[in-house]
């Protein structure tokens, strides 16, 4: 009797330390997703500045990103599910964001003695061609904490945008199943291929608007990005539950 319930028992720890690697792995990806792509708009930044593509010479065009992204958020973010004000939340996050970035990691100290030559202290040597290689990077160090405070300001309007794809993503459900029991009970024919490729577009309707929205080197109106993917998740849910198989 003893050897089936330690069989039961060990099976049960393992399946729990099964989930527990499972979240872990997952949250891993997602620092390292977003990590990766504030990297890329950095870069893409950068390209710009380098190369002239940006119509505002030096730090202005991410310093008029944040402008419009700050202004889009005080004027159609006034309420949210998630929090009571949305603009101080998003506000807030792009605060600790950047002071975890910046100040916690003293990138922002280094940046300003860099900036400010010390009095009566002697210059020469490595600290003087430190600040001088600064110099000639200060634009790109200054567009790079600029994008970092946009990417963080738009890492808070899509936390706030998941009650969207939620309550779509209900809906969606819903009237699948309805659709699913009219073709159960009216003798509808099955496709398990469509159900497949419904089931296809759920990841990327879930994902691509991290990566457009984040990564984007203009200012965009969310909803141009956040609701035609939570659309897009809401009828592969449709139509996943309607073509789901009649009989279990």
């Amino acid at each position: 009797m003893a050897a089936p319930a330690v069989q039961r028992s060990s099976a049960q720890q393992a399946a729990e330390q099964g989930i527990l690697a499972r979240l872990v792995t997952q949250l891993l990806q997602a620092l390292i997703f977003l990590i990766m792509t504030l990297g890329f708009s950095i870069a893409t930044e950068w390209t710009g500045m380098a190369t002239g593509f940006w119509d505002e010479a030096g730090t202005q065009h991410s310093q008029t990103m944040l402008e419009q992204e700050l202004s889009v958020l005080n004027a159609d973010f006034r309420r949210s599910v998630i929090v009571e004000q949305p603009v101080q939340f998003a506000r807030r996050f792009a605060d600790n964001f950047y002071d975890l970035i910046f100040r916690k990691t003293g990138i922002e100290s280094l940046i300003i003695a860099l900036a400010k030559p010390t009095q009566d202290v002697d210059d020469g040597g490595f600290r003087q061609r430190l600040r001088h290689y600064y110099q000639l990077a200060q634009d790109y160090m200054l567009a790079a904490m600029l994008v970092t405070q946009v990417f963080a300001v738009r890492l808070a309007v899509l936390i706030l945008a998941l009650p969207a794809f939620v309550l779509l993503g209900l809906m969606g459900l819903i009237d699948g199943l309805v659709q699913r029991d009219i073709r159960r009970w009216s003798g509808g024919r099955e496709s398990s291929f469509v159900y497949h490729w419904a089931k296809k577009l759920l990841y990327p309707a879930l994902i691509l608007p991290w990566i457009l929205y984040l990564a984007i080197p203009s200012s965009i109106h969310p909803n141009l990005i956040v609701l035609p993917f939570a659309i897009l998740f809401a009828l592969s849910i449709r139509v996943m539950a309607s073509t789901f198989k009649k009989y279990l």
